[in-house]
C-alpha cells in the first residue's frame, strides 16, 4: 500500500461518517506529519501487509494517477500488470484478484 494525501482531511473535505468514527486528520504539511497519518491509518485498519509514504512532491500519487484511491498489481519485474479505475466507485475486486493469481502462477510472487 502506498499512502498518499489525505483524503478526508478535517481541514478540507471531512466525510459524514468521520466524526462519528473518531476520524480527524488534518492535510499533512511536512513529511514526518505525512509518515505520523500513515502510521494513525495504517493502526485503524490493522493492515498485515506492508506501507510505504509518498513523499511531499506527491510523486508516487503523480506517476499512477492514485487520487482518491486506485487499485494496482506491479509484477515482480517491476512492471504494472493491473491498473484499476479510480475508487472506492471503480473498483473491480474480482478482476485485480485474477491478476494477482495469474502473476502468482507464474512463480515470480508469493501470495
Amino acid at each position: 500500500m502506498v499512502y498518499i494525501r489525505e483524503a478526508h482531511a478535517a481541514d478540507e473535505w471531512v466525510t459524514p461518517d468521520n466524526p462519528g468514527e473518531n476520524i480527524s486528520v488534518l492535510q499533512p504539511i511536512t513529511q514526518s506529519d505525512r509518515d505520523n497519518a500513515a502510521t494513525q491509518c495504517g493502526s485503524r485498519i490493522e493492515m498485515s501487509f506492508p506501507m510505504v509514504v509518498d513523499d511531499m512532491d506527491d510523486t508516487a500519487n503523480k506517476l499512477y494517477g492514485a487520487w482518491p484511491e486506485r487499485l494496482y498489481v506491479i509484477a515482480a519485474d517491476g512492471a504494472v500488470a493491473y491498473q484499476g479505475d479510480y475508487g472506492p466507485w471503480g473498483f473491480n475486486p474480482d478482476e485485480m484478484r485474477a491478476v494477482l493469481l495469474r502473476e502468482i502462477a507464474k512463480g515470480d510472487v508469493t501470495p
